[in-house]
């Protein structure tokens, strides 16, 4: 199949992405939460933090996130995604984000985030994303 013909699932798939970054920016987790499968993961184990798994555990970790943050931005770009069959896909892209703590900290992170997506009866879906860092962090004063 050419690209031509998964430029609909392409421009999907680049959606739930931004509306992962959206919902974190807008401090709304459930739009965050949105972007993931039911069995989803988040694993940032990588710069410092931890994986979470399932909609529950991501759920209470957005929802500290979102509480913790005062302001907060997130820059995804860069998206290449590969197809390995017409319900599951994977990908990368990079993301820049800063963020000012409510407990006065200043985090900055520039990532790149490795994606397993899956076709959902809800459309596409983040099945697994892992955050590695490309420069270094400063996470120093997170908690979330």
């Amino acid at each position: 199949m050419s690209i031509n013909d998964r430029t609909g699932d392409i421009a999907e798939i680049t959606r739930i992405t931004h509306l992962y970054a959206r919902g974190l920016d807008r401090f709304d987790p459930k739009e965050t939460l949105s972007a993931f499968s039911v069995d989803g993961a988040w694993d940032a184990s990588a710069v410092g933090l931890t994986r979470y798994e399932g909609h529950e555990q991501l759920l209470d970790f957005f929802e500290r996130d979102a509480e913790a943050v005062e302001k907060q931005f997130h820059i995804i770009t860069n998206h290449v995604i590969d197809f390995q069959d017409d319900d599951n896909a994977t990908g990368t892209n990079y993301v820049f984000s800063e963020a000012e703590m409510k407990n006065g900290a200043a985090i900055k992170a520039i990532a790149l985030n490795t994606d397993r997506y899956v076709r959902t009866a809800e459309g596409w879906k983040i099945a697994e994303r892992v955050i590695t860092a490309l420069t270094t962090p400063q996470m120093e004063g997170f908690d979330a």
